[in-house]
C-alpha cells in the first residue's frame, strides 16, 4: 500500500462463542454443537454454529428445532456472557497493543488504524503476528481484513474464514470486490439484496454498473444508492475515533437538590426522574444492562450507593425499574438527601445479546454502525 493512505484492520474473532466454549470445554473441538437455545426444550434459536454444525447447513438465527432437523445429535451449549467477555477482554488488550486507534465494533470485532504501525513493520507482517498471538495465547482464531476504508477492510476480512488475512487495495476493489455476491455486502439488509436479486443484480459489480444505476436507485432509493456506491469505490470513512464510539462502562444521571428533603416520597420521585433519563441514555446507545443502583448523597455529604445485579442483560424497563423500586424500598434509610442519582453498569452493546446479527448476519447495521459508515465524500458515479 503506498505510504500516503490509511492502513485499516478489520479483526474478528472466529464462530467466537463456539470458540470460548471449546477453550473451556476442549471435547466439544469433535463435536456437532451451537450455542443458544435448549435442546432439552426444543425452544430458542442458534446464536452460534460451530464449523462442524455449519457443514451440515446449521447457521445462527435458525430454530433449534431446524438445526437438531439437520443433525439430530446436534449439542446445544447454553450462552455463558462472562465468559465471552473474559476473552473479549483478552482481545482487545492484544490488539491495544499495536495501536491507540481502536474502535470496538462488537465483543468479538476491531477496526484498528495501523497507519503508524506499518511504517515500522509489514502490515501482512503485523496481522500473521496478531493471529498468532491470539491462536497460540488464547487459543482464539480471527480473520483479518486490510484495506484503506473500514468499509472495505470489513469486506476483507470476510472473504477467508477462519484464520483468513484478506488485502483490498483501491486498485483491487474491481477484481475482489465486485464479483462477491450482492448479499455478501456489509450493510445490505435482508429485505433488500433479495429485491435487487429478483431485478439480477446478483453481485457487487452488478450494482456498480452504470446501466443499472436507474434500476437500482428506482429500489432503494437515491441517498442509499450513492451511500453503497462510496462504500464500494472506497471513498467512504478512514477515520478511526475511538472516544466517539466508546462502550460506556456505566450509564448514570443524578442531580443536586438546592436543599435538604426529607419526604420518602418526594426523594423517590426525584430517584424516578434520574432513572428515566439513565434509561433514555441507555436505549439511546442502543446497551443493555445487569446491575442497577441508587446513588444519594445526604446534608452532611456522606455518599451512599446501593445497587442490585440481574440473573441477565436487559433494557426491558419495568424490570429495571422495579428493581430500583425495590432497592429504594429495603436498602435506603429515611435521611436528608441533597443529591439522588440512579447509575446502570456491567452495561453492553444490546447488538452482542443478538448474535445473529453481531457474529455471522452483517445485513443490518445498528445505528451506531451507520453513522461510523456516514460518507462524507462527494457523491460520483461509476462509468
Amino acid at each position: 500500500m503506498k505510504k500516503n493512505v490509511k492502513i485499516i484492520f478489520h479483526i474478528d474473532l472466529n464462530a467466537f462463542f463456539a470458540s470460548c466454549h471449546m477453550i473451556v470445554e476442549p471435547y466439544l473441538k469433535d463435536k456437532v454443537f451451537v450455542v443458544g437455545g435448549s435442546a432439552q426444550s426444543g425452544r430458542g434459536v442458534v446464536s452460534t454454529a460451530s464449523y462442524k454444525a455449519r457443514q451440515y447447513g446449521i447457521h445462527s438465527a435458525m430454530s433449534i428445532p431446524e438445526a437438531m432437523a439437520l443433525f439430530p445429535k446436534l449439542l446445544v451449549v447454553p450462552t455463558d456472557f462472562k465468559l465471552y467477555q473474559t476473552y473479549s477482554k483478552h482481545f482487545f488488550d492484544v490488539i491495544n497493543t499495536y495501536s491507540t486507534k481502536v474502535l470496538q465494533g462488537s465483543i468479538d470485532e476491531a477496526y484498528i488504524d495501523m497507519t503508524d504501525a506499518a511504517r515500522l513493520k509489514h502490515p501482512l507482517t503485523i496481522a500473521r503476528e496478531i493471529q498468532d498471538t491470539l491462536l497460540k495465547t488464547y487459543r482464539l482464531p480471527c480473520s483479518i481484513g486490510i484495506a484503506p476504508t473500514l468499509f472495505l477492510a470489513k469486506m476483507a476480512s470476510d472473504m477467508k474464514k477462519p484464520l483468513g488475512i484478506t488485502v483490498i487495495r483501491k486498485k483491487e476493489i474491481v477484481e475482489k470486490l465486485f464479483p462477491q455476491p450482492i448479499s455478501d455486502m456489509y450493510g445490505i439488509g435482508k429485505k433488500t439484496y433479495p429485491r435487487l436479486m429478483d431485478k439480477g443484480i446478483m453481485t457487487i459489480g452488478d450494482f456498480v454498473r452504470k446501466e443499472n444505476k436507474d434500476l437500482v436507485i428506482r429500489l432503494i432509493g437515491l441517498d442509499q444508492y450513492h451511500q453503497y456506491l462510496d462504500h464500494i469505490m472506497g471513498r467512504s470513512s478512514n477515520i478511526i475515533e475511538p472516544e466517539k464510539y466508546r462502550i460506556p462502562k456505566s450509564v448514570s444521571s443524578e442531580t443536586t437538590i438546592n436543599y435538604a428533603i426529607e419526604d420518602r416520597q418526594t426523594i423517590f420521585d426525584v430517584v424516578k426522574d434520574q432513572f428515566e433519563d439513565t434509561y433514555r441514555r441507555l436505549i439511546k446507545e442502543e446497551l443493555v444492562t445487569r446491575t442497577v443502583g441508587i446513588k444519594l448523597k445526604n446534608d452532611r455529604f456522606e455518599t451512599k450507593t446501593r445497587s442490585m445485579t440481574l440473573d441477565e442483560h436487559t433494557d426491558d424497563k419495568t424490570r429495571l425499574f422495579d428493581a430500583i423500586e425495590t432497592i429504594f424500598e429495603t436498602e435506603i434509610e429515611q435521611d436528608a438527601i441533597r443529591l439522588a442519582g440512579v447509575f446502570f453498569n456491567q452495561v453492553m452493546l444490546k447488538k452482542d445479546l443478538k448474535i445473529d446479527i453481531t457474529l455471522f448476519n452483517y445485513q443490518q447495521l445498528t445505528k451506531r454502525e451507520q453513522s461510523m459508515y456516514q460518507a462524507t465524500s462527494k457523491k460520483a458515479t461509476v462509468k
